[in-house]
């Protein structure tokens, strides 16, 4: 109970004061655009009045969180599922390419991290290329790859999740590697005592040591597959999916449905590294780990 309130209140102190700070902001942004409305009204509003118009804007340049409360209360439960306008239906279409393109990265990423391990010549030549490609923009990339899939005929979900593998197979990677080079020099010794070959000091000792650095990089690389799933709904057109949600809102100036597409993906995302982390504590505690 100690340790729960123990990160409750912190917690709990941080977001009060972001809310704070965001109805503040909020009041100065709009301020200008509503005083514009009052000269052309020929209207004068008290202080206690301009805030509460500034907070009521229908089109305000940063939403109130009120505001963006009620919008995502009636997108996400006041509307069908299957209804384009909903934050359900949109958040699983975009969860849908996350996945896949998440399952990829984590795949490819084990793969390289295990040939960088055990071949030199990838350690020198491979992985210096592996953190140079993460240092090019991935709003440059992700048209150049929907233009390039679609010429070969492939299309819908897979460009998307094939922009999410690019996000996040590097944190997969890079975690990988330093899990499988985690084992110290004594339990390698220890090893090649007992005449243990290659493959068995993988498995046996490689594999379990590095699981904790996996699973901690996979909650960095699940949250990269999601942006990588939004950003691959910018360039195609997307008719559907929190990047679709955006596109629209950007369109059509509805700052609040910007803002509460901005809250679904923050909740898909923060909902997609808890999973992550129970999978990490559950395998944890069936290799024998202990809770610390």
């Amino acid at each position: 109970m100690d340790s729960f309130r123990s990160k409750l209140v912190p917690v709990t102190s941080i977001l009060l004061g972001v809310v704070v700070l965001w109805y503040i902001f909020a009041v100065f942004l709009n301020a200008p655009f509503q005083r514009d409305l009052d000269r052309r009204a020929n209207e004068t509003s008290t202080f206690s009045e301009l805030i509460g118009k500034t907070l009521s804007q229908p089109k305000p340049t940063l939403p109130a969180p009120h505001q963006v409360a009620v919008n995502f209360f009636e997108n996400t439960f006041l509307r069908p599922i299957t209804s384009n306008r909903s934050l359900v239906y949109n958040a699983w279409v975009t969860l849908s390419s996350t996945l896949l393109g998440f399952a990829f990265g984590t795949a490819l990423g084990i793969v390289i991290a295990v040939g960088i391990v055990h071949v030199a010549t990838l350690d020198r030549s491979l992985m210096p290329w592996i953190i140079a490609s993460q240092t090019i923009p991935i709003l440059a990339v992700a048209p150049m790859i929907i233009v390039v899939l679609a010429a070969v005929g492939i299309t819908g979900l897979v460009p998307k999740a094939m922009i999410s593998t690019y996000l996040s197979f590097f944190p997969v990677t890079v975690g990988m590697v330093k899990g499988l080079r985690s084992p110290e020099i004594m339990h390698l010794d220890l090893m090649h005592t007992y005449n243990a070959s290659q493959a068995q000091t993988f498995w046996k000792l490689r594999v379990p040591a590095s699981v904790p650095f996996l699973f901690t990089s996979m909650k960095v690389a699940v949250a990269a597959s999601l942006v990588g799933a939004i950003v691959g709904e910018l360039p195609t057109g997307a008719v559907a999916g929190i990047g679709a949600k955006l596109l629209a809102g950007a369109y059509y100036s509805q700052s609040i449905d910007i803002w509460s597409a901005l809250v679904a993906g923050s909740i898909v995302a923060g909902l997609l590294v808890m999973v992550v982390g129970i999978a990490g504590r559950l395998v944890d505690r069936a290799m024998g780990g202990r809770p610390a």
